[in-house]
């Protein structure tokens, strides 16, 4: 069977072109183009386009953004049963006496888009229902021709290996988790090593910052590019999106624990000396963090260096070469929607375009702003149009934007792994906010009321809990 190809430059900037069977296409009805792209159109004619036929197959980015798109106004299983149906019913494999001539030109094309779907939509062949009519739709295709029975094996064995990673990724995030909670310690009076800081482990920055790309595309690759549109199904509140799938929580609770981890490993430090070793430390793994192409790191140590228990330090900060720090939150500056930080993602997508090594082509970024401005698209454009039919025009752009996101996750990390390094990581105990607190207090003493009466509940609140 041929191979899903990748997607770079699915989506030129010119629009959408149909392809050769333009006429054929429209002779369905229900489909209206403007400027030689698909705008719109009603549901059923939709999923038409979507079946190929013994003269036609659909452009495989518009597979792709139907596919994408689609469970807004139906549910998976719902459509693999329509599409079932108009296969079953165009091309007569019903009939036990149908054509085997023409048996042998569409089974190749039902195939490819089986192919396509099994491939880029894994997470939604767990419902049983999907399965069901795919076994009976592969079943009819397979039937009398050992040639199709193989190819309908290589398709469903794809699946099965996809949904095999897929469940021993999500257990080992759970073992990892588990491994965590066992870990967690309680700061007591007295801000104590807990653990061996990460500078024990690890002294160079370009190591740490590789080892971290590592972890994120590693989730970037687990993560369900149908979630991008069917988290907003019923267009939630923003701050309820992370709680619509465990694979996107899991991305978000990583960059929450990435910046916990960078303000423990500050403050947990006694000397002052050692703090700001430590922050010009995270400050170098920040900006190879950058070179690298990994911004999503890069925010959450910026954010870690950034919360109060950290910024307050101002003696440790005194002590701080800040220049390249201060080069980085310009960089990551949230003014004009995230201009400097578009313009450098623009920059290394660019670089990953033209790139000659892995290396170069590594892109991973800021995750919480492209849920946003996936999120934001989809709250600004209509689903539908006044006439009732799907807005396709936006669906284009959000297919463009996830698309984009999933070739940058496709790319394999050219760094040698750190075994030691990446559990540490994942695992190592993390202060709570109170925690963080109290250690930063007892690192530089409270300077007004407020932060004393703070420092004096925190100590008594954490110390009954030992």
């Amino acid at each position: 069977m041929p191979q899903t190809p990748p997607f770079p430059g699915a989506f030129p900037t010119s629009g959408y072109n149909k392809n050769l069977y333009q006429t054929k296409e429209e002779a369905y009805g229900g489909l209206y183009y403007h400027d030689n792209s698909l705008v719109s159109g009603s549901l059923e004619a939709l999923i038409q386009h979507l079946v190929p036929t013994v003269d036609y197959y659909p452009d495989r980015t518009y597979i792709f953004t139907f596919l994408l798109s689609s469970r807004l106004f139906i549910h998976p299983h719902e459509l693999m049963s329509k599409v079932r149906q108009l296969c079953v019913e165009q091309q007569r494999l019903s009939d036990p006496q149908a054509d085997k001539t023409r048996l042998r030109k569409i089974a190749p094309k039902v195939l490819q888009l089986l192919t396509e779907w099994t491939e880029t939509f894994p997470y939604d062949f767990r419902d049983e229902r999907m399965m069901r009519s795919l076994k009976e739709l592969t079943h009819r295709l397979a039937s009398g021709d050992e040639l199709y029975r193989k190819a309908v094996q290589q398709v469903t064995q794809g699946l099965i290996r996809k949904l095999t990673a897929l469940s021993q990724y999500e257990e080992a995030l759970a073992k990892i988790n588990a491994t965590l909670t066992d870990r967690l310690a309680v700061l007591k009076a007295k801000p104590q090593s807990i653990q061996r800081d990460v500078l024990s482990l690890c002294s160079d920055p370009f190591t740490l910052a590789q080892q971290l790309t590592h972890i994120e595309l590693v989730r970037a690759r687990s993560y369900p590019e149908r979630l991008t549109v069917s988290s907003y199904r019923d267009s939630p509140p923003l701050d309820t999106l992370r709680v619509k799938s465990g694979n996107l929580q899991t991305y978000v609770e990583w960059f929450n624990r990435l910046s916990y981890l960078v303000a423990t490993e500050i403050c947990m430090a006694v000397k002052k000396k050692h703090r700001a070793r430590v922050i010009e430390f995270f400050i170098d793994v920040a900006r190879e963090c950058f070179n690298i192409g990994n911004f999503n790191s890069l925010m959450a140590i910026i954010s870690g260096m950034n919360m109060s228990p950290v910024s307050r330090l101002k003696k440790t900060w005194g002590k701080v070469k800040t220049a390249k720090f201060d080069i980085l939150e310009h960089q990551m500056d949230p003014s004009s929607n995230f201009y400097n930080y578009r313009t450098a993602l623009r920059g290394a997508n660019q670089r990953s375009i033209t790139a000659h090594s892995s290396r170069e082509k590594i892109v991973i970024p800021f995750f919480s702003l492209l849920i946003k401005d996936i999120y934001f698209l989809n709250e600004g454009c209509a689903n539908r149009l006044p006439s009732g039919h799907v807005n396709f025009e936006k669906f284009w752009e959000l297919a463009k934007q996830v698309s984009e996101f999933m070739t940058w996750r496709q790319v394999e990390c050219p760094f040698e792994r750190d075994r030691k390094i990446l559990q540490y990581l994942l695992t190592a105990p993390v202060f709570s906010e109170d925690a963080l607190c109290l250690a930063s207090y007892e690192s530089e003493g409270p300077e007004n009321t407020m932060e004393k009466d703070r420092w004096k509940s925190l100590r008594s609140s954490l110390l009954n809990r030992v």
